[in-house]
């Protein structure tokens, strides 16, 4: 397509880039000077739940209660 034909209907011709997905190559005096492409899909949000999985190691009870010789090592 060329150039003042794409100046002038610049917006429909993008719609149809977005809709179709076929890129556009742009000409001037019969040269190519640009190409339009549609953007990548976008990615999908992964989601936060389990990304710290395997991250830590409990090595003891961490729910039982604290021995009094360790309460000092917690100051």
């Amino acid at each position: 397509m060329t150039i003042s034909k794409f100046k002038a209907t610049c917006l429909s011709e993008l719609e149809k880039i977005r809709r179709t997905g076929e890129p556009l190559l742009i000409t001037k005096r019969g040269v190519p000077i640009a190409q339009v492409v549609p953007p990548p899909p976008p990615r999908g949000m992964k989601s936060g739940f389990g990304c710290m999985r395997d991250s830590i190691q409990i090595h003891e009870d961490i729910v039982g209660p604290v021995e009094e010789e360790d309460w000092e090592s917690l100051k």
